[in-house]
């Protein structure tokens, strides 16, 4: 199984509302919204569902989204730091509005089919060269929002996924200093409508892959420091409270490394850029008989250490 007892309450807990406090010196950075505050945010989840510190109010001069902060390097980084050594005062969870930790970024680069285990489910050979394709960043999300059923598709469907944020600017990155580029990871959800993907638009993945609310992401950019081996965590997704997808990042077939090596040979990388590495097996589409999302339903999205997103679909 893959959540321990620990973990299944949990989860218990976050479908009930109650986010518990667990205390960490991970640095979980996030961008947030409360009523008493003019425009987002910066702030430190105070642990894997815990309340939030507002680093504005910590350092004013500090940026106030988080492309700006990682813009600035080592200088904002150490800011953070002594924020989260200090005993701040803590926002309750239930004041504050979670927003994506990145939002409007350069670009949204993804991975097809980099899951051993996904290819196997669809009986494909595993692919010798990264397959890459993209979202517009119009599809971001919150890590709570609601992702809105497009008239146009009929087939939506759930991927949830290891998201990689760069931190530094960088083209034709050699693998062995790629995650020196590296600011952190976050939780993604790849929503996929797959009559676009699969059938229209010429088989192209763009337009299936991009609507509004598509990327769901967060709770929070978890620095690279603070995520013992991003190649080893357990990954799942739940629909309605039923796991659908049970896996682990060690199925990835191209790791964060090979990923960003292979990607800045054609393109430049600019702080902010998410990469989304692909899904594990499990998917709606490969279900005997298909399944996808309907409105009404709930999908949460976990990555061990890296916390859960939730998303409503209406």
């Amino acid at each position: 199984m893959l959540v321990s007892g620990r973990r299944r309450l949990l989860t218990a807990l976050l479908q009930a509302q109650k986010w518990p406090f667990q205390p960490s010196r991970d640095m979980r950075l996030v961008q947030f919204q409360a009523p008493h505050l003019v425009g987002p945010h910066l702030g430190l989840e105070t642990g894997n569902g815990g309340g939030v510190i507002n680093l504005n109010a910590f350092d004013p001069t500090l940026p106030k989204t988080m492309t700006q902060f990682l813009e600035q390097g080592e200088a904002t980084l150490s800011v953070a730091r002594r924020a989260l050594a200090a005993q701040l005062p803590v926002l309750p969870r239930s004041e504050v509005t979670f927003l994506a930790p990145v939002t409007r970024p350069d670009k949204v680069v993804c991975v097809g089919m980099n899951y051993a285990d996904h290819c196997k489910e669809q009986n494909v050979p595993v692919p010798k060269e990264p397959i890459i394709f993209s979202k517009f960043a119009s599809s971001i999300v919150g890590p709570y929002d609601e992702v809105v059923l497009p008239p146009e598709s009929q087939e939506v469907d759930w991927e949830a996924e290891l998201a990689v944020v760069i931190g530094k600017k960088g083209k034709h990155i050699k693998a062995t200093d790629a995650m020196a580029h590296v600011a952190g990871f976050t939780v993604a959800h790849d929503v996929s409508a797959r009559d676009w993907q699969m059938r229209r638009n010429g088989k192209q993945w763009l337009l299936g892959k991009t609507f509004d609310t598509f990327c769901p992401l967060g709770p929070a950019l978890v620095t690279k420091d603070s995520v013992a081996d991003p190649h080893n965590l357990k990954i799942c997704c739940r629909v309605n409270g039923e796991v659908v997808q049970s896996s682990n990042t060690n199925q990835m077939v191209f790791k964060t490394e090979d990923l960003i090596a292979w990607v800045s040979q054609f393109v430049t990388f600019y702080p902010g850029d998410v990469i989304l590495t692909g899904t594990p097996p499990g998917v709606g589409v490969f279900r005997k008989p298909p399944v996808f999302l309907k409105k009404g339903d709930e999908v949460q999205c976990e990555i061990e250490e890296l916390g859960v997103i939730i998303n409503k679909v209406v």
